[in-house]
């Protein structure tokens, strides 16, 4: 069963050249215009990792579908922060 077109939102996926595991995603190929400048000079070179059709069905794999979509919806972007790595310390004995 295909869903509704309405229901599918394009989405461009970039990496950043600064910061390991930082995604932009955007609502429009090129469409960094709608970016926050601040946010770009941080992020750095954006360099296109993929593009896809989001719709509440589909999984992402660190990011809530549902969220992406709306924040592509409202402002134009949506931003995936790297995991929050935590070292973990190891008692000798």
């Amino acid at each position: 069963m295909t869903m509704p077109q309405h229901n599918r939102i394009p989405c461009w996926i970039y990496r950043s050249s600064r910061k390991q595991e930082m995604f932009l995603y955007l609502a429009g190929e090129e469409g960094f215009d709608r970016v926050p400048r601040a946010l770009l000079e941080r992020f750095g070179n954006a360099s296109l990792v993929m593009k896809l059709e989001l719709h509440p069905e589909r999984t992402l794999a660190r990011e809530d579908v549902t969220r992406v979509m709306a924040n592509l919806s409202s402002q134009g972007f949506h931003l995936q922060m790297p995991p929050d790595i935590k070292p973990h310390l190891y008692e000798g004995e």
